[in-house]
């Protein structure tokens, strides 16, 4: 059954998120409370090249949207009514865990907190797909995350095209694969309504920034890594080239 356009709205907190690295603040990282309008300009020179503030979210939002996608790859692998939906959970769960671990590895070489929780906004679309049962859920599960997939698609491209810094370059290598499987898999469960989602991707109200910034991390707290659950298996699913950069040592698996 397609969501209705109100159903998006009303999940999707007023929002889709092609604006969300646009609109991110990340105070522990800036210092304040907003963050600069100028995209482009250089926070950092790294050994891997300029790093700016463009680069510094993209790698947060990387990590924010694994943080509820996982999850939720891990409820449609339960709760999904059909094989189809099921499918797209693995490919949910197996890529992100391998997002995820790519962007442990970068930031602490670019200097960058990651969150260790999603952001409001996205929480809440993680509440709604707890509280959906039957084929709603399903509904729901590819719709969202069809529309959430595709917003950022174009800026994975802008991010990829315009970096100089040689580790986000490789990150948004590895995320147009991951992403591209992914609105690849909604729409193979053929529940994807194209006309709302496209207005939805196309249309999207602005949100507060409290809505789209993801919690500071308390300082000391251990990095929160996803896992793949036992027994799943990683078989036929793009993963998308990892980072080269030399693996740090990783706290383990909190929360």
């Amino acid at each position: 059954m397609p969501i209705s356009r109100s159903t998006i709205g009303t999940v999707f907190v007023g929002g889709a998120l092609s604006v969300t690295l646009a609109a991110l603040a990340y105070p522990s990282m800036l210092g304040v409370q907003n963050a600069s309008t100028n995209q482009s300009r250089v926070i950092a020179n790294t050994r891997w090249g300029p790093l700016t503030e463009a680069d510094r979210n993209f790698v947060v939002f990387v990590r924010s949207a694994g943080l509820w996608e996982g999850p939720s790859g891990e409820l449609a692998m339960k709760k999904g009514t059909t094989a189809a939906v099921r499918e797209a959970g693995r490919h949910l769960v197996i890529g992100h865990a391998a997002l995820d671990a790519s962007c442990r590895k970068i930031a602490p070489e670019l200097n960058i907190t990651i969150p260790n929780q999603p952001t409001p906004q996205q929480q809440g679309f993680l509440e709604k797909f707890k509280s959906d049962t039957g084929t709603q859920f399903d509904s729901d599960l590819a719709n969202i995350l069809r529309v959430t997939h595709g917003s950022i698609f174009s800026t994975i491209a802008k991010i990829r095209a315009t970096t100089e810094n040689t580790l986000v370059r490789q990150l948004a290598d590895q995320a147009n694969d991951v992403v591209l499987d992914h609105i690849e898999q909604m729409e193979k469960t053929g529940l994807v309504n194209f006309d709302q989602v496209n207005f939805q991707e196309t249309t999207p109200p602005k949100l507060p920034s409290s809505q789209v910034t993801p919690p500071v991390p308390q300082p000391g707290a251990p990095v929160v890594a996803l896992t793949v659950p036992r027994g799943v298996s990683a078989d036929g699913i793009p993963t998308g080239p990892s980072t080269t950069t030399p693996t740090p040592s990783l706290t383990p698996t909190t929360g």
